[in-house]
């Protein structure tokens, strides 16, 4: 049964956004060489540039930018290549799609303050303020929102780790840090929103866990986002896995190895893939979320508004 989702209002870019009235679709665009999900595909500008707003017309209405991988195993990269990487693509998307707010994913404060001078309108942290305190000053300057996040460990190791014993213990702990940390810091706590890390530092059947009780998250009386797409857990089980694989400690790369271009995967795989995805998000949104992230907006869109009318029926 649908979970009554209360309605937030955020100011982003000096603009009032409802969120609960419908389901944002926020789209990801990944200006990295070794992303697990496309492979380097958008790592020049005018091809990431070109695909934000190929993820627009499909249906997106915020752009998630990151000049990071952050998926397992991976290492991080110093503030000056990030913002290399990742502010020709902010200027480019501000000219081309003026009216998009564009979100930056970082867990860098020099990063995240460069990109709101180009032009984006949203903080992104995957590390919900573990590894950059000071981020939070600055979406507190910019009033941007700041999208706070949990994960357990740092992408490098992650998924190597012993997982929580309680994954819903931990968490609710994680993000209670997290706000804590936003508000000493001044940011508004309006203009926070909670994301539970999907694939950060949790076990298969955990991210499940969360996913079957999204509406858990409701106690902080703050949006949530949900991020599923494309990630193992989601495609494990579409291969006809179980909950639990044999090796706990395996590492997601063999569902969606990283790719040059979607020729890499068989259409007839993609589409059991995209299917996938898109039951993670209407799970999502029957437990209460408000955006979700997704690789694929014209493929998941179907599913949004089916969720969405069924939420509205309560």
């Amino acid at each position: 049964m649908p979970h009554v989702r209360p309605t937030f209002e955020l100011k982003v870019a000096g603009r009032k956004v409802v969120l609960g009235e419908r389901t944002l679709i926020m789209g990801v665009l990944n200006a990295t060489p070794d992303s697990f999900s496309d492979g380097g595909l958008y790592f020049a500008p005018d091809r990431a540039i070109r695909h934000g707003v190929e993820l627009v017309r499909q249906g997106a209405h915020w752009i998630d930018l990151g000049g990071e991988s952050t998926r397992p195993g991976s290492q991080p990269v110093s503030a000056e290549e990030e913002l290399r990487r990742v502010l020709p693509v902010v200027r480019g998307l501000r000219k081309r799609l003026p009216s998009v707010h564009i979100s930056i994913d970082t867990t860098k404060a020099a990063v995240a303050e460069g990109a709101l001078q180009a032009g984006a309108s949203i903080v992104n942290d995957i590390s919900g303020l573990r590894f950059d305190a000071s981020l939070a000053d600055v979406a507190r300057r910019y009033r941007a929102p700041l999208i706070l996040m949990h994960m357990r460990g740092r992408p490098a190791t992650m998924q190597r780790r012993p997982f929580a014993q309680d994954v819903w213990r931990s968490v609710f702990a994680g993000l209670e840090t997290s706000i804590r940390r936003a508000l000493a810091a001044g940011v508004e706590r309006s203009q926070v929103v909670l994301d539970p890390g999907l694939g950060f530092g949790k076990s298969r059947r955990q991210n499940y866990t969360v996913l079957a009780s999204v509406e858990r998250l409701q106690r902080f009386h703050l949006p949530i986002l949900i991020g599923a797409s494309r990630k193992s857990f989601v495609q494990a089980v579409v291969a006809g896995e179980g909950l639990d694989p044999a090796r706990a400690r395996e590492l997601p790369k063999r569902y969606w190895p990283v790719r040059t271009s979607k020729a890499a995967v068989p259409p007839a795989k993609l589409m059991q893939l995209l299917m996938g995805d898109g039951a993670a998000v209407v799970a999502a949104i029957l437990g209460g979320a408000h955006i979700v992230r997704v690789h694929d907006p014209g493929a998941v869109l179907p599913a949004v508004r089916v969720a969405d009318a069924l939420v509205n029926c309560f």
